[in-house]
């Protein structure tokens, strides 16, 4: 009788015990994955390589942190600027000869709205970004005292700090894929930097005069610019509003 009470209640209990797993199996597979890591598929022809790591922290909220990397090279789309510009020869050989480099590191709050939610669907990010800016091959051409030109070649950094809003959508593909589609990110902010350049020759006054000049004629609208001159070196000061857009469809894993 005992024995068949025994038999009896751990068949039970081993039934409750795999109902259970069976139930908290169901459960945890309509849980999405918590954790994303993507990368931005749109800027990669131009060279520029974009990360993002999100984490889900419940159902409408998640924060992310993003990371944006461009080595050395020539501007990218150098031959549109020009075309806007109307071919200005003298934009051709600035952008010719300059090469820039960047990065950035973007934190962002992400709010999904949306009923699916865990990181998917349309969304609002409020975000900051922090660029940081490398340009070399400038050159300055001033009128040398002796006759003739000559130039400098200027190098230096920027960096910037701005605020803005992204509006997107993200989709689930499948368990371990996602597609992140940045509709539109506008941002505003602040940047500052310099530019610099050493003579291979001690100037004349009259040398630095013509390179002053030139550096005075430089015009950004909204941006305070000013200049140092000597008789070895030279420096340009930039200090303004820094603003961009953010935009862009990225493919990532989840885990």
């Amino acid at each position: 009788m005992k024995t068949g009470l025994s038999r009896s209640f751990l068949v039970g209990m081993l039934s409750i015990i795999l109902l259970s797993a069976s139930a908290q199996e169901k459960q945890t597979s309509t849980i999405p994955k918590k954790n994303l890591f993507k990368i931005n598929l749109t800027s990669l022809p131009i060279s520029n390589y974009g990360l993002q790591f999100e984490r889900v922290v419940n159902k409408h909220l998640s924060v992310a942190l993003g990371y944006r990397t461009m080595p050395l090279g020539n501007i990218p789309l150098k031959d549109n600027i020009v075309s806007i510009a109307n071919g200005d020869a003298n934009m051709q050989k600035t952008l010719d000869q300059l090469l820039i480099s960047n990065t950035a590191i973007t934190p962002e709050l992400r709010w999904y709205p949306g009923r699916k939610g865990f990181g998917r669907g349309f969304y609002l990010a409020p975000f900051m970004r922090f660029g940081s800016f490398h340009g070399e091959g400038i050159k300055i051409d001033f009128n040398k005292a002796g006759g003739g030109t000559d130039n400098i070649s200027l190098s230096g950094d920027l960096k910037s700090s701005t605020y803005g809003l992204l509006i997107g959508a993200q989709w689930s593909i499948g368990k371990h894929i996602c597609l992140d589609w940045q509709i539109l990110g506008p941002h505003y902010g602040t940047g500052n930097g310099s530019l610099s350049g050493i003579s291979s020759f001690t100037l004349s006054s009259t040398e630095q005069t013509s390179i002053r000049d030139g550096l005075n004629s430089v015009s950004i609208p909204n941006v305070n610019i000013s200049s140092e001159v000597g008789s070895n070196n030279i420096k340009l000061n930039l200090t303004g509003p820094w603003a961009g857009i953010r935009a862009g469809i990225s493919l990532g894993i989840k885990l």
